[in-house]
């Protein structure tokens, strides 16, 4: 069983939107753990709720729209209720819903966010969101290393 499924999306050619993509990548190079998988995709889509389910923890990470560029937080998220869980776009907490309705699962989740700078077309990031980027790859493998420490996954 994967113990921590690491997800980074967005778009790797809109800006501040590839912040998902490239600690996603920056995560997959350094953590070399059999029981951490790490996934980059364009958006949540419900094929994902399998790997979710197989996951003791689940750790999505995303550019936000909301805030002071470069600044982040990291939240824990729910499965959605019915009533939004589904639709043409997921969001973590639909996905953790399907996971929960399809395949009985409900991990612990947590949502990464970054506020961006730009979302034009580049494939860059912008000065202060690349600053928070190893900040939040370095909040990531705290989140790993704290979810391997606790006495039902020792």
């Amino acid at each position: 069983m994967v113990q921590t499924l690491i997800i980074g999306y967005g778009n790797p050619l809109r800006g501040d939107d590839c912040l998902g993509w490239e600690a996603a990548e920056l995560l997959a190079g350094m953590v070399r753990n059999d029981t951490v998988e790490v996934l980059a995709v364009h958006q949540l889509s419900p094929e994902l709720a399998e790997s979710i389910s197989e996951a003791e923890q689940v750790i999505f990470i995303d550019a936000s729209h909301e805030g002071q560029p470069g600044t982040w937080k990291c939240e824990p998220i729910w499965p959605a209720t019915e009533s939004n869980a589904l639709g043409h776009h997921f969001t973590p907490g639909g996905l953790l819903a399907c996971a929960q309705a399809i395949f009985n699962a409900s991990p612990a989740a947590f949502l990464i966010s970054v506020a961006g700078g730009s979302f034009e077309y580049g494939e860059t990031l912008t000065p202060p969101v690349a600053t928070a980027l190893p900040e939040v790859v370095r909040r990531v493998c705290d989140q790993i290393s704290h979810h391997d420490r606790t006495p039902s996954h020792a």
